[in-house]
């Protein structure tokens, strides 16, 4: 149930709104987001966009920067990992509560990675090719450059990398760019190595793939002049869209990933990591403001009530020995515990939604996920689950809570469980300050999950197995590519195509060669060929993935070259898609398979010798849809027409 009234929120419906269902919930967000006034919540966005970039080889090996699948691995290890204090002897709260999880780390190693990957040696220097793309992309920001490169390490114990760190490097500084007419500051561009990929997470067990681990990205961080969630969408765009101008950017799902931090007035800072479809980015941000809203609304209810929580764990397994919940039953006769806690008139609090689908409770339980259980139970939800009535009132009494109270329980190993329900607890003491900043997930319908809380200042420290790298002029000397926004207004004013296609041609990694065959054939033929058939393929569930560079030149080859007619791309491409090592003479028989036009023709004009002694030259076009049902890619349209209509007349003489 959500109750709602805050002025800066102006509802179409009435002043106060109270919804009681999920599928009203959302109702409620798609009318009202629209309605917030992002100035009157003093909305302020900052993204940070991570690409990779298409380098050789690795920020600090010389491994290649292609990824595996994990399959191809011969050989595993495993680690834990440990908190490092900093230089000045702090510990980084997020670090710290990642080791608190205790969770085991297994690497999967290829014959394509190296001993730098795996921690057992020391980095090679910088790749200076990925440092002179990171230049490149900075001058297109109109950054301002360090003098000289140092690299630092950025502790990340979440696993992803198994050195404990994340080695990072700033270039650039203070730079902008336009959007829809709003100049958007760019702090920083830093070089920095890409993370394990996350094969599998098993709760106290996660497994990672080192094949995507030192693949360099360049990390870009805009300052928070964004203020509504329209603006950070067109934002990304933006940046995505110079990023791929380069034409030294890798593509493809994975390649390329938002972070959004996202702030209101009496809220907090909130990192929001991986976002990789932009199509919800904004929804993402309208979200986040509601569930800060929420939160502050709780607040305000909470202490109204004078609510409070209680510092204390109780052992609350023998009030569930003969329970027929699955889960408890499971945790218990494995040996573990059952656990609650107590929130004081928290009652009907912990189970209200503050995002579509997710409750003040899911928020508790993301946090019991992440350190190892399969969620929490709560006396909002109660009795549900196969917990009985005469169960939830033996909790109650076994913990002290009236109607008014709350009761928070976690079942599974005693001492994860312990933890979670500890960190749960500081968790639920903050609902009475407000908003906690965090590090949160994207999830796919916008909505966002708690992964640990917002890392701090002490987290980074100088990496001495790298040397320095001084900027010098030469370094700065680098080309600036043509925008695609450019180049689609170039392609629509010179080949006369429309600007959805022009921007999709501009934009795709094939550009350069559909500028090379739009000389020699017609350019929307060209299009055609490398955009709209593939597309249609991949629809009737062809395999597009497979196809290349080789495979889009050999079919603009056959057309430029009149082996085959224009209408024979389509038929092409799908001998590609089934067997993508074909060559262009397995390619031209596979074609001619079909026989001899002529005697096909001459053939069909005796079976139907009843149609044209009827209907005369006006057998023409059913005859022809017969004929380019056969031969349709493989002969010229026109070549067809006009072999069959002598046929036709011909055989009209005759009768």
């Amino acid at each position: 149930m959500l109750d709602f009234k805050y002025k800066h929120v102006k509802s179409l419906i009435v002043a106060e709104c109270t919804f009681v269902t999920a599928n009203s919930f959302k109702l409620f967000v798609k009318q009202i987001t629209m309605e917030i006034d992002y100035n009157a919540v003093g909305l302020k966005v900052g993204i940070e966009i991570h690409q990779q970039l298409d380098t050789k080889h690795k920020l600090f090996c010389y491994c290649p920067t292609v990824q595996r699948d994990v399959e191809e691995s011969n050989f595993e290890f495993f680690r834990y990992l440990r908190l490092k204090r900093s230089e000045i002897g702090e510990e980084d709260r997020a670090a710290k509560e990642e080791v608190m999880r205790s969770k085991k780390f297994i690497y999967k190693f290829y014959d394509t990675t190296c001993l730098v990957e795996a921690d057992e040696e020391p980095p090679r220097e910088l790749n200076m090719e990925a440092l002179r793309i990171a230049i490149q992309i900075a001058k297109m920001l109109n950054m301002e450059f360090v003098d000289e490169v140092h690299v630092m390490r950025k502790i990340v114990i979440d696993g992803s990398n198994t050195t404990g760190f994340q080695r990072t490097a700033l270039i650039a500084f203070d730079g902008y760019i336009e959007v829809d007419g709003q100049r958007i500051g760019i702090a920083t561009l830093c070089l920095e190595e890409e993370a394990c990929k996350k094969i599998e997470d098993k709760g106290n067990v996660v497994i990672y793939s080192l094949d995507r681990l030192g693949i360099p990205l360049v990390e870009i961080g805009t300052y928070p002049d964004i203020t509504t969630p329209k603006m950070a969408k067109a934002v990304a765009k933006k940046l995505g869209m110079i990023l791929r101008s380069t034409g030294k950017v890798k593509r493809g799902l994975g390649t390329i990933r938002q972070d959004v931090n996202i702030s209101i007035k009496d809220g907090a800072r909130i990192e929001i990591k991986g976002v990789q479809d932009l199509d919800i980015l904004d929804k993402i941000v309208e979200y986040e403001v509601i569930r800060q809203l929420n939160l502050l609304k709780i607040r305000d209810e909470l202490r109204e009530r004078n609510a409070e929580v209680v510092n204390e764990i109780f052992d609350v397994t023998d009030v569930f020995a003969n329970t027929k919940s699955k889960v408890i039953a499971k945790a218990i006769k494995s040996g573990g515990k059952v656990k609650a806690i107590l929130l004081k008139k928290f009652a009907g609090i912990v189970g209200r939604e503050i995002q579509p689908g997710r409750r003040l409770g899911t928020e508790f339980a993301d946090i019991a996920k992440m350190f190892g259980l399969g969620g929490i139970f709560h006396t909002d939800e109660l009795p549900k689950y196969g917990i009985s009535e005469e169960e939830v009132a033996k909790l109650k009494e076994k913990v002290g809570a009236s109607d008014e109270d709350a009761v928070v329980i976690a079942a599974g190993d005693e001492m994860r469980v312990e933890r979670a329900l500890r960190r749960i607890i500081e968790r639920a003491e903050y609902c009475l300050i407000g908003v906690p900043e965090e590090t949160r997930k994207a999830n796919e319908d916008g909505t966002t999950s708690y992964l640990r809380p917002l890392p701090g200042a002490a987290r980074m420290y100088p990496e001495t197995d790298v040397p320095p790298v001084r900027i010098t002029k030469e370094l700065l000397d680098v080309e600036i590519p043509e925008l695609i926004e450019d180049r689609a207004k170039r392609y629509a004013e010179k080949y006369g195509l429309s600007y959805d296609l022009a921007y999709t041609i501009a934009d795709s990694e094939y550009y350069k060669l559909f500028e090379e065959f739009a000389e020699k054939i017609a350019p929307t033929i060209v299009a055609r060929v490398l955009h709209i058939i593939p597309a249609e393929l991949k629809k009737d569930g062809y395999n597009i993935d497979v196809l290349n560079e080789r495979h889009f030149r050999m079919v603009l080859e056959l057309i430029a070259d009149g082996k085959i007619a224009k209408e024979g791309a389509e038929e092409v491409l799908k001998i590609f898609c089934q067997n993508p090592n074909a060559s262009i003479d397995e390619i031209v028989e596979s074609l001619s398979k079909a026989g001899d036009l002529d005697e096909y023709i001459a053939k069909l004009v005796e079976e139907k010798i009843d149609l044209i002694r009827k209907r005369g030259e006006h057998a023409f076009k059913p005859l022809m849809g017969l004929v380019m049902k056969e031969f349709r890619g493989k002969v010229d349209g026109k070549v067809v027409a006009e072999k069959l209509m002598n046929a036709i007349r011909e055989k009209m003489s005759e009768l």
